[in-house]
């Protein structure tokens, strides 16, 4: 198996530098134009099918990849942004004020263990189900996952480190439309043939920074 993993476009939320998680929002102006060109970039290539996180702004980025192949959306739930809880919906300055500890301690915002967030059991399940579904389904299949900031990058490290993902030092980003590829052996190994490609914003001289969840 192929598979290629993209954020979303920038959206709204991002433009306002809000944490999103659950919360839902269209892609912005400059999240469309992101996502059209991505679609218009990865054209020339083959895929069997596109899943996209059901939360607006990775479907509207879906979408945008299929007007250029053959095929339809699939919609699948477990692979949406990561619950922040009541983090949701704030600024990181909003946040710090009222978490000051997550600032002193330099804590990710994706693993706080704070009441009413994912925790990191949560996530490496729901990990471990997306990689035996893809796996299972899919081992002889191109196949693109539309998702989001904060779940792409924890799945990385998560086939990267396995269970112990959380405890390990992210050396990576993921912007706005970018792809990672990972080709899957037969016996189920990745090999991870780049992280975080975005050529596509490259050529077209657009912005390619933004920020994440």
């Amino acid at each position: 198996m192929n598979l290629y993993l993209v954020r979303h476009g920038q959206s709204v939320a991002n433009d306002r530098g809000i944490i999103q998680g659950h919360k839902d929002f269209p892609l912005s102006e400059l999240g469309q134009n992101q996502a059209r060109l991505l679609g218009e970039f990865l054209e020339s290539q083959s895929f069997d099918y596109i899943y996209s996180s059901h939360l607006t702004r990775a479907h509207e980025t879906a979408k945008a990849i299929s007007a250029h192949q053959p095929l339809d959306v699939i919609k699948w739930e477990r692979i949406c942004e990561i619950n922040l809880g009541p983090l949701e919906g704030k600024t990181r300055q909003e946040i710090y004020l009222q978490y000051p500890e997550l600032k002193a301690e330099s804590k990710s915002i994706l693993t706080t263990g704070i009441v009413g967030t994912e925790t990191v059991e949560e996530i490496t399940d729901r990990c471990h189900q997306v990689l035996e579904e893809l796996l299972s389904g899919h081992k002889r299949h191109n196949v693109i996952l539309v998702s989001h900031g904060g779940f792409i990058s924890i799945f990385l490290m998560y086939l990267m480190y396995g269970h112990k993902w959380h405890q390990a030092h992210r050396p990576f980003v993921i912007g706005n439309t970018g792809v990672s590829r990972i080709e899957f052996l037969d016996d189920g190994k990745p090999i991870f043939h780049y992280i975080n490609s975005d050529a596509h914003l490259l050529l077209a001289n657009m912005q390619r920074e933004s920020e994440l969840f």
